[in-house]
């Protein structure tokens, strides 16, 4: 009996089985049926000379669009960035999650997780006129609230976000990391923690984190970089990553910087996961999306495999969701084709440096629950 669909004679990039090589992948009912060759399906798909990946997951995105001023829509974004999973990362919080749900997440066509924000209204103030930290105001802090909801909602959220630093949490200092804490250890939920200029130090956040917990925005620009004036890695950052905490890159409007990334990737240290930090904010630039900030650590040296595997195998870990980020038959159906184009491409920093890469990566196509799509 043939397959629902196959997609043929592309390379196939599977970190997670350590896979590179041309191939047939097949689905079926939804899921990764095989990967061989000369397989046979009812829908063919020559994808000769593309990439085919496992589905690529952004782990730091904001598309609660329409309900928050920073979100993008999550289908159109996932057609330009070829991205099956968007992890939106504290634009709700326990007061209008019930809202992201039902307008935004259920009728999307990709998949949409959720870290909630532990502050009442999640991001609610974050526009080109207008900023207001929401971590500010110690009052918006709704430890019981997001309990709550996390535990409602299992389905779709997999950890609890807050934001700190002098934009952020501003005068609240440290202290909403301390309350998402004891929300994360009642749920038992890891947190994605938002770090941005001091006060606090990324040494006192990394401090605080927990293995399983993940630092976004980790090769942020001076100051509350991870690196020293002299480009040693700080000791209380090999700490955590020694101990599990993950390391995210969080790309955004403010959070990546060419020489912060050339530092700790000369002494070895390489992100967990590599993410967007799409917003409305960003999403025209620097970051652009998952293709182009997966690109800038090609530019870096980083092998193809690890990149891939820094929005695939990697993310799905950190996720606590291992049916995502490969394609093991059995597994999810959804699948990414990308292309790897050689050319002179300009990519820019947060702080406007720009390195002209010889390669990017584009987005071609997606595969979700075994479907081509859009069809």
């Amino acid at each position: 009996m043939p397959f629902d669909l196959v997609l043929r004679n592309g390379r196939v990039v599977d970190p997670s089985q350590g896979i590179d090589r041309v191939a047939d992948v097949a689905f079926a009912g939804g899921r990764v049926a095989a990967i061989g060759e000369g397989l046979e399906g009812a829908e063919m798909r020559d994808v000769a000379g593309r990439i085919v990946t496992p589905g690529l997951i952004d782990l730091h995105t904001h598309v609660y669009w329409g309900g928050t001023s920073l979100g993008v829509d999550p289908a159109d974004y996932a057609k330009a960035s070829a991205v099956t999973t968007c992890v939106d990362t504290g634009s709700a919080g326990p007061g209008n999650f019930a809202g992201f749900r039902r307008h935004v997440i259920e009728p999307c066509p990709v998949r949409v997780l959720v870290y909630l924000h532990v502050s009442f209204a999640g991001i609610f103030g974050f526009s080109h006129r207008i900023m207001v930290g929401e971590s500010h105001d110690i009052r918006l802090m709704a430890a019981r609230d997001a309990v709550e909801v996390a535990e409602a909602n299992r389905d779709l959220i997999i950890g609890i976000k807050v934001r700190i630093g002098l934009h952020a949490s501003g005068p609240a200092g440290i202290a909403p990391l301390d309350i998402a804490l004891q929300v994360a250890d009642e749920t038992g939920l890891p947190m994605m923690v938002h770090i941005d200029e001091p006060p606090p130090s990324y040494e006192a956040v990394v401090e605080r984190l927990r293995p399983g917990d993940v630092l976004t925005h980790c090769f942020r620009p001076f100051p509350n970089a991870p690196v020293a004036g002299n480009g040693s890695i700080k000791p209380e950052v090999l700490a955590a990553r020694e101990r599990g905490v993950l390391f995210d890159i969080g790309h955004g409007m403010g959070s990546f910087g060419w020489k912060t990334a050339r530092a700790m990737l000369d002494h070895g240290f390489l992100p967990d996961t590599i993410s967007s930090d799409v917003h409305a904010l960003c999403i025209n630039g620097p970051a652009y999306d998952q293709v182009t900030t997966l690109s800038k650590f090609l530019a870096l040296g980083m092998p193809l495999d690890q990149v891939i595997a820094a929005s695939t195998v990697n993310a799905a870990r950190a996720l606590g969701r291992p049916e995502l980020g490969t394609l093991k038959p059995g597994s999810v159906g959804d699948a990414s084709i990308l292309s790897l184009r050689e050319g002179a491409f300009p990519l820019e920093d947060v702080r406007g440096e720009v390195v002209t890469a010889g390669e990017r990566l584009f987005a071609e196509g997606l595969v979700v629950a075994g479907r081509a799509w859009p069809a």
